[in-house]
């Protein structure tokens, strides 16, 4: 197998992260969309992540991209503020062979470095893959939400995994206030 690299995400992988998204859209339940990205909602996306401070990785392997993470808002209120969710998404070329850990380890850095204190991340219960990578990297199932979602007639149970990326006492106070120290 070639070697593969880890990098951030320009505008100009906007292709190919849509390419791998929508393949796992029409074929699986990684991503419980129904109807396939654009290229240019894509780039949005990335220039929206890039704005916010939150990162976005690709995984090149010859010179194509055969991967993507990246993170972004938990939930929109200012106490999740510290709180970012992940996805990972690969090829189906790339599956099964560590690029999957690759990309979600060095993302994991990156948040660490950026003052993430968790990532969450929300796995269909059918992608065992998944499930058994974040149980590899730490993460630990916190939440089961049954028949939340449905795709292709069925009904979808949500698995809610987090990694607690620090071990402060309390959190930092809000950058726009005083802090209570």
């Amino acid at each position: 197998m070639s070697e593969v690299t880890v990098r951030p995400a320009t505008s100009g992988d906007a292709p190919a992260i849509t390419a791998i998204y929508n393949a796992s859209v029409a074929v699986d339940t990684a991503s419980w969309d129904e109807d396939p990205e654009t290229p240019q909602r894509r780039a949005q996306w990335l220039q929206e992540r890039d704005q916010a401070g939150d990162v976005v990785l690709v995984a090149e392997r010859d010179g194509a991209v055969v991967g993507y993470a990246g993170y972004g808002p938990f939930r929109p209120k200012s106490g999740y503020r510290l709180t970012r969710e992940h996805s990972v998404y690969l090829a189906d070329d790339a599956r099964g062979q560590g690029i999957g850990r690759l990309l979600l380890t060095a993302l994991i850095e990156a948040a660490r470095a950026r003052g993430v204190h968790a990532l969450i991340g929300g796995l269909s219960q059918e992608n065992i893959a998944s499930l058994r990578l974040h149980e590899a990297l730490g993460f630990r199932e916190v939440g089961r939400l049954p028949q939340v979602g449905a795709k292709f007639g069925r009904w979808l149970d949500l698995v809610l995994v987090e990694l607690v990326l620090d071990d402060a006492p309390q959190p930092p106070g809000r950058p726009d206030t005083a802090s209570d120290t």
